[in-house]
């Protein structure tokens, strides 16, 4: 007997809500188990798709071992400023003992003497005894120095002279020393994608040490020995917080020490010691650094004479001393290391040490923009806008001088700072930037060091004769002068001075070969 019409509709009704039960149920059980899986899978997606060396505590460990490296570099700054905030007290002659003119210049110009004995010292320390030692060494170097200065005798005026001349020109060495060694390690230890921004630690670290120099000078007035020994005790600290700065894993793996070099990769990249095997782009980069850090030996030790003849040397030499020139002639150290006395002769009528205060903090504010204005717009622009600033600057600041009835209030204090800021996007940091793109692997490290010399003893040379030039030609004929400089930079730069950005270091070297350039280059080098 057929089954009745409401059977089968019970049935096919049953069924249709027991399927849809069922893909409900499903359903639920799916986004049960996705809902319950979610925040994991999201979590490890993050931590796989993030490259090596990237993650949060990599980062940080990066970070904070540049800085420390940095610390004797803040104190290399503190020298630079230091006689800005001392000299009035020094050269006070109502003082039982004080400088005389003469020693004056002298205590302010020497450092940049014993500065290249520094940065040729750099270089054999850093392959003798690493870079952590290195480090310390500039620290400890700084403390002697600081030491002298606080400890600074009464007897006689010669022995006053000469202790602090003996200080001077050890903390000239110190700033020698950390010129190079902290970007060496920075760019050994960091990402690829880190190295850019944390080698401009270098002069953030130097801006920050001038403006605590300053700060100082503004609380302890007329006291150069308590400044010293405050500076003292910041060496002393800054020497026992390279302790546990690790070594550099290419120099580790340089003295064939593998083992080590491999403990300190992983130190810096964040790995604990059981994930080192399972690691590929950890092993990739240490087989890269085994291979790069490793010295072939079969090189041929080639004479300065035979390399100072190639024109991919002499012709970048002639064009890097040239641009420091222009930086030192143009005033911007004078502006620094005499920065109380070169307000008071500009007709600054706030505070002095206010004015120098504000030069500091418009250089190191000044210095997080130049990573990024040299990355946008390369070499060439900034350094004639530069140039064009500094000079419109120097010009204004002497014509205050030439007409005192149109005399503005605080427009001096405007010009000194804007002369900073200017100098501060290009001629002050990119001489200094461009050592590394200009030269050559073969002879760069003679090249770079050539150039650094000059530049140092140009600059002690606009420095001692500073005082001269002010006495002879009357101040605002001295920033007239500063402000012509400025301007011929812009002349120099624009006929001279190569574009190097995007550009690789075989396509500069090409270049200075007058070999044929690459096709389809626009930008040229």
């Amino acid at each position: 007997m057929p089954a009745p019409d409401w059977f089968w509709l019970l049935k096919r009704g049953c069924i249709k809500d027991s399927n849809m039960t069922n893909l409900n149920t499903n359903k639920e059980l799916t986004t049960f188990k996705t809902e319950e899986k979610a925040p994991e899978t999201v979590a490890d997606a993050k931590d796989k798709h993030k490259p090596l060396g990237l993650g949060g505590k990599a980062v940080f460990r990066q970070v904070a071992m540049v800085v420390l490296a940095n610390l004797g570099v803040f104190s290399g700054g503190m020298a630079l400023g230091y006689p800005a905030v001392t000299l009035k007290e020094l050269t006070d002659t109502t003082r039982p003992l004080y400088l005389t003119a003469s020693q004056a210049s002298w205590f302010a110009s020497i450092n940049a003497i014993s500065c290249p004995l520094g940065g040729l010292l750099s270089g054999y320390l850093l392959d003798k005894v690493g870079r952590k030692r290195t480090f310390f060494t500039i620290n400890f170097t700084a403390f002697i120095s600081w030491l002298l200065l606080a400890l600074t005798t009464e007897t006689s005026q010669t022995a006053m002279f000469i202790q602090i001349m003996i200080a001077r020109f050890i903390i000239g060495i110190t700033t020698g020393l950390s010129s190079s060694p902290v970007g060496v390690y920075s760019a050994e230890i960091c990402h690829p994608r880190l190295r850019g921004r944390l080698t401009l630690g270098t002069s953030v670290s130097t801006a920050a040490g001038i403006l605590a120099i300053y700060t100082l000078g503004y609380v302890i007035r007329d006291n150069f020995r308590m400044i010293s020994a405050i500076a003292c005790g910041y060496s002393v600290i800054a020497t026992i917080l390279t302790i546990p700065v690790p070594e550099s894993p290419s120099w580790l793996m340089m003295k064939g020490r593998s083992e080590e070099s491999k403990h300190a990769l992983r130190f810096f990249r964040a790995l604990k010691e059981d994930e080192i095997e399972k690691n590929e782009e950890f092993n990739k980069e240490f087989s890269i650094l085994t291979k790069s850090a490793t010295p072939s030996g079969n090189k041929k030790d080639q004479k300065v004479s035979k390399i100072i003849q190639r024109p991919e040397i002499y012709k970048p030499l002639l064009i890097m001393i040239g641009l420091f020139g222009f930086q030192q002639f143009s005033g911007i150290f004078v502006v620094i290391v005499y920065a109380v006395q070169f307000s008071i002769e500009a007709g600054v009528t706030v505070d002095p040490i206010i004015c120098a205060m504000l030069v500091g903090l418009t250089r190191i504010t000044t210095t997080f923009l130049v990573g990024y204005i040299l990355d946008k717009w390369g070499r060439r622009p900034p350094a004639m806008l530069s140039g064009f600033g500094m000079m419109i600057s120097m010009f204004v600041l002497a014509a205050t001088s030439w007409f005192p009835e149109f005399k503005v209030p605080y427009l001096p204090v405007a010009c000194i700072v804007f002369f900073i800021f200017t100098s501060t996007l290009g001629l002050m940091t990119l001489p200094f930037s461009m050592i590394s793109e200009v030269y050559p692997q073969v002879g760069r490290g003679f090249a770079a060091g050539l150039t650094i010399c000059c530049g140092y003893l140009m600059s002690f040379i606009i420095i001692k004769l500073y005082p001269t030039m002010v006495s002879g030609m009357g101040n605002e004929n001295v920033f007239a002068f500063y402000g012509v400089v400025s301007g011929l930079a812009v002349f120099y730069v624009y006929f001279f001075l190569p574009e190097t950005k995007g550009k690789t270091l075989h396509e500069i070297e090409a270049y200075f070969r007058n070999e044929k350039k690459v096709e389809g280059d626009k930008n040229p080098v």
